[in-house]
């Protein structure tokens, strides 16, 4: 008899994945969210207690393979559709149902991958600063308890994971608003077991916050605490060694709060913000103002006086 491929009876469509701060995952319908101004006071996004907040946002199909990598290095897998469903105030599913997780074990960065492309790379960076690239094939066959993806240092832990095919230019931004922009080609190609290498010098204190990919037209969106941010031409950035220190990326005052993500964006598309209160903003890109590398910023959202932008996730417009 021949067996029938689970993902032959189930409808492709876009979904939203998010996952909490506690690691509840749920998966919606992408129009669950209605799209806002920008500077508006956004919607609730989901009935989390006090203490949780979405911390990574997806936009995917339900036949897409996602691998999530914790903050200890270790990556795992599932199909969308394994993810239950759920309303738009509903908590999800803890993800420990779902994944094996270790104790202390938190999910930094989602990947979503059609196929394992040969020539396809997962580009991998740390919070002080060691960047990685290694080939996706690397990640074809995981088990159900997950693999290292990466060799951590004790007091480190992978921030951002991203697809690259070899040749792009990448670039790292921290929270006290430093970014390097640097040659994927400047770091060969490791093995899962690998430590990595210097991607950027940081000063006392200071921890990476975000990493992408440089393309052209496109430009650096970069997202404050506060709920302030602004588009930059990548012309601004100059490629320089990796390991350096880069250049100042946005002017962190007491008014911006720390930087809290850092995405290459394109005009047509949008963004979605999240508070530490899961409310959820979704604005268009083309409404966000270009202005140059050292300044503050504009007001993207309004927060409330104790609330916080805990993370932002980039989309395509749907038509």
């Amino acid at each position: 008899t021949s067996e029938i491929d689970v993902e032959d009876l189930i409808a492709e469509e876009d979904v939203v994945i998010t996952l909490t701060h506690n690691n509840y995952i749920k998966r919606m319908p992408l129009d669950t969210y209605r799209r806002q101004n920008r500077g508006g006071k956004g919607i609730k996004g989901m009935g989390t207690k006090e203490t949780d907040f979405v911390e990574n946002l997806l936009i995917t199909t339900t036949h897409h393979t996602i691998l999530f990598f914790t903050n200890r290095g270790r990556v795992y897998h599932l199909k969308a559709y394994e993810i239950a469903e759920a309303s738009r105030t509903a908590k999800g599913t803890a993800i420990i149902n779902l994944l094996q997780l270790e104790k202390d074990e938190k999910i930094t960065a989602v990947i979503q991958v059609k196929g394992f492309n040969p020539d396809a790379y997962l580009f991998m960076a740390t919070k002080k600063g060691i960047v990685k690239k290694t080939s996706l094939v690397e990640f074809k066959n995981l088990h159900k308890g997950g693999l290292n993806a990466i060799n951590l240092d004790d007091d480190d832990e992978l921030i951002g994971v991203k697809f690259t095919d070899g040749e792009r230019d990448m670039i790292l931004g921290t929270k006290w608003g430093m970014a390097i922009v640097f040659a994927e080609d400047d770091v060969r190609a490791m093995g899962r077991a690998a430590r990595g290498v210097k991607g950027i010098s940081l000063n006392d204190g200071d921890e990476v916050i975000g990493m992408d990919t440089l393309s052209p037209n496109a430009e650096v969106l970069t997202v404050t605490a506060e709920g302030y941010g602004k588009r930059t031409e990548t012309s601004e950035y100059r490629t320089q060694n990796r390991g350096g220190k880069g250049l100042i990326n946005l002017k962190v005052t007491e008014k911006t709060g720390d930087v809290i993500g850092l995405r290459v964006v394109h005009p047509d598309q949008e963004l979605m913000l999240i508070t530490t209160e899961g409310i959820v903003i979704r604005t268009n890109i083309s409404d966000i103002s270009v202005i140059s590398r050292n300044t503050q910023g504009v007001k993207l959202m309004a927060t409330a006086e104790n609330d916080t932008v805990a993370s932002m996730a980039v989309m395509d417009q749907k038509n």
